[in-house]
């Protein structure tokens, strides 16, 4: 009786995050409209096409990494290692290539250094029972160090021609990075919404002690959710690469602030279990658009920070004031 009980209460609170889910995005899209209205009033190039489809390109390795960090705060988590597991990432695979491997199997290599950061992570916080946190700010220094080492602080240059090719080209009118990071949202929209992993998820970053008692694989859940992070990152540092032609062992700083801050905009709570894939989406966009059209502005970079700084703080006192009305 007191399992069934659990499970039904954590149906009705699952079923409530996506009502307030919804309220959310809505909000977030007016978000990104008034930002839309007030940067075309400063500058005529912001609403062109082209500019429109630069945003979108810029905002997708954002989009990538924001998004398996979604799924980390939804189970509970923090993951502060997506930049350097991105670097260790790049700078393996565009090696193997420049000493002719071949393309697929690189890429391979590379995903499989993203896989193993996060299952580290995931180990460390869910088996050794630390804190996220903690775990994932040694862990920054750990790959940040690796690729570093491995490299000699020095970026690896001559990646394949075919390699850059296609993650410059374009698919109709838009650019291949925003073709995959579409796919892959639409992908993670399924896992969070339509698969019990997504429900687990859920469930453990809302009451993690109610989820075990009512038959969730707790630390499954969170290393699968640092996995999934770990290859994400992977996968946004090859798309980078891919469209720089080289590989820097620096290569991914700060990308958890603003993985950090797309979340948060798009309504994930850094208490756990409420995020939206969509309002990430919508979120990284934002962040995207205000930095392009600061830049259009000719508002210094420092600025920019500032402003990212800023959105974070309201972001969070916002997921605040509607969890104190809940």
């Amino acid at each position: 009786m007191e399992l069934q009980t659990t499970q039904n209460q954590t149906s009705t609170r699952i079923r409530s995050v996506n009502v307030r889910e919804y309220i959310r995005n809505a909000g977030t899209l007016i978000g990104l409209i008034v930002i839309f209205i007030f940067f075309s009033t400063q500058s005529p190039v912001f609403l062109t096409e082209a500019n429109l489809i630069n945003i979108l390109q810029q905002s997708a390795i954002n989009a990538c990494i924001a998004l398996g960090m979604t799924l980390v705060i939804i189970s509970g988590g923090i993951d502060l290692s997506v930049g350097p597991t991105a670097a260790t990432a790049a700078v393996f695979t565009a090696t193997l290539m420049f000493t002719g491997t071949p393309v697929l199997p690189a890429v391979a290599v590379g995903f499989l250094i993203g896989v193993a950061c996060g299952l580290i992570n995931g180990l460390l916080i869910a088996k050794a029972k630390l804190q996220p946190f903690i775990v994932t700010l040694g862990t920054l220094s750990l790959y940040r160090s690796i690729a570093l080492i491995y490299t000699g602080g020095n970026p690896i240059l001559s990646v394949p021609p075919d390699f850059r090719a296609f993650f410059n080209g374009r698919m109709g009118n838009l650019p291949v990075p925003v073709i995959i990071v579409g796919v892959v949202a639409v992908i993670a929209w399924i896992l969070l919404r339509r698969t019990p992993l997504g429900e687990y998820m859920l469930a453990v970053g809302g009451n993690e002690e109610a989820a075990r008692i009512s038959g969730v694989p707790v630390a499954l859940t969170k290393i699968s959710a640092y996995v999934i992070s770990g290859f994400l990152a992977s996968l946004a540092a090859l798309i980078l690469v891919g469209r720089l032609g080289a590989a820097e062992p620096i290569l991914g700083n700060l990308w958890e602030l603003d993985a950090i801050a797309a979340a948060a905009i798009g309504g994930a709570s850094l208490m756990g279990g409420k995020g939206s894939i969509i309002g990430t989406l919508l979120g990284a966009i934002i962040l995207g658009a205000m930095r392009n059209g600061l830049t259009l502005m000719n508002v210094q970079a420092f600025y920019q920070l500032l402003a990212t700084g800023l959105i974070i703080i309201l972001a969070m006192l916002v997921d605040r004031l509607t969890r104190g009305s809940n």
